[in-house]
């Protein structure tokens, strides 16, 4: 379940923002966080809900006030909490989503059946595939700036 939420997360936001100074390292994160969080239940839960990925939001901005870099940076985890809603199908669950004010988020499993599994684990590997040629990132030297500092830069 990793590619299918770390690389189209990475993609979505590229497609979407197209700012080589956004962190898609820290979208990939925050992407696979809400799954990490919620294992433990065994069930989407708390992290699977927009007031989660919203408090995560209010987070970022009011411990980095006054500290604009760090705050352009960090942005990109609720990005990835978010992307990572609509990913896994969330958006269609209105008292998961929208949990405490409308209900109970139920026992939605966290793990699809295993023929979805796979389609979205080939869906994900196709979207790492766009990525890895899109920016280049067979090249040594831009697949290290892409690891130390998560910037995208097209070919």
């Amino acid at each position: 379940m990793v590619l299918w939420y770390a690389a189209p997360a990475v993609l979505g936001a590229w497609l979407v923002l197209r700012d080589p100074r956004f962190d898609y390292r820290l979208a990939a994160v925050g992407a696979l966080v809400p799954d990490l969080i919620d294992a433990p239940l065994g069930h989407r839960a708390h992290a699977h809900t927009l007031l989660f990925a919203v408090g995560a939001l209010g987070l970022v901005m009011a411990a980095t006030v006054r500290r604009r870099a760090l705050r352009s940076r960090l942005l990109a985890l609720p990005v990835g909490l978010l992307l990572h809603l609509v990913l896994h199908g969330v958006v269609g669950r209105s008292s998961l989503l929208y949990w405490p004010f409308l209900g109970d988020w139920g026992r939605l499993s966290l793990v699809p059946r295993p023929g979805v599994l796979v389609v979205q684990e080939i869906i994900g590997l196709a979207a790492a595939a766009r990525v890895w040629y899109q920016f280049g990132l067979r090249d040594r030297g831009r697949r290290a700036a892409f690891l130390r500092t998560g910037r995208l830069d097209p070919c």
